[in-house]
């Protein structure tokens, strides 16, 4: 099995605690190991017991895996790697919320043996599209995002206007501090914190989140998957922000943003003893009540 390694390279200590560990359970096993360039170089890798692995700056389709240690900020970042190479990628979460990144570090030694033995299930999370009118260079090439696509004000407390359309028909001019759009895997990030709906991972939908909006009827909605939508900014200031998962671009109030589904899916492992209403109840308390 050929398997990348991508980490976060400001977590040192806890980062190399995980690393160290998932290294220790590899060499039990035949595998071509590959580590991301600068993570490497964190993790000290001109010791002799790790003479056998090797770096990646990039990557192609004869990896089999990608393992993520972090928290989902990582993983967000590990998805300019796999791209649309059908890399399936699980996470070991050192970071705090951990919806997208599941397993413990404790949890390694119980966790890699099942993947060896493909006893997983793979979750195909869909991703958004974007491109801008005219043509901006800084997302040319990453164009996608797996969370969510955002525009902000920039440089102003006033708020900026939004014009939205769905598939070229006029749906409404938010008057907010910005516009979400998430997806199903998304929903339960900065959509949600906004006041956004949860979202399955396998429903066909995204969702539109107002941030902070004036008007207290303007709520989030959710629209099909297959939805073309287009934003227009006007506002007090020249420029605006948008942001594609954490990636974030300057551009100018006459930029058109134009988002859809991307043509292909990441696949994201799920174990055979986690589900996604677990995750929930897990991660968002549900049903933590003193009075139960």
């Amino acid at each position: 099995m050929k398997i990348a390694i991508y980490g976060q390279t400001y977590a040192k200590e806890t980062s190399a605690t995980a690393f160290d560990a998932l290294a220790s359970e590899l060499s039990n096993y035949n595998s071509e190991i590959y580590v991301e360039a600068e993570f490497l170089k964190l993790q000290n890798m001109s010791q002799p017991k790790n003479k056998n692995f090797k770096s990646f700056s990039s990557l192609d389709e004869s990896f089999d895996l990608l393992i993520s240690i972090g928290g989902d900020g990582t993983i967000l970042r590990a998805i300019t790697y796999v791209r649309d190479y059908g890399i399936p990628i699980i996470g070991i979460n050192t970071g705090r919320l951990g919806f997208l990144a599941t397993v413990q570090t404790e949890e390694i030694p119980t966790v890699l043996p099942l993947i060896f033995k493909g006893n997983y299930k793979l979750s195909e999370r869909t991703l958004l599209s974007v491109r801008t009118t005219p043509t901006n260079k800084e997302i040319e090439d990453i164009n996608f995002a797996f969370n969510e696509v955002a525009v902000s004000r920039k440089n102003t407390t006033s708020m900026i206007t939004v014009e939205t359309h769905l598939n070229s028909e006029y749906l409404t001019s938010y008057w907010a501090d910005g516009l979400i759009l998430s997806t199903p895997t998304g929903s339960t990030g900065y959509s949600l914190s906004c006041g956004g709906p949860v979202i399955a991972p396998d429903a066909k939908n995204f969702v539109l989140t107002p941030i902070a909006p004036h008007n207290l009827s303007a709520r989030p909605l959710v629209i099909p998957d297959n939805t073309a939508i287009s934003f227009k900014i006007d506002g007090r200031e020249d420029q605006f922000l948008m942001s594609l998962d954490s990636r974030i671009v300057t551009l100018p109030n006459s930029t058109v943003v134009h988002i859809k589904k991307a043509n292909f899916t990441i696949k994201m492992i799920e174990l055979p003893n986690e589900t996604f209403l677990d995750t929930l109840r897990k991660k968002l308390l549900w049903g933590e009540d003193r009075r139960n």
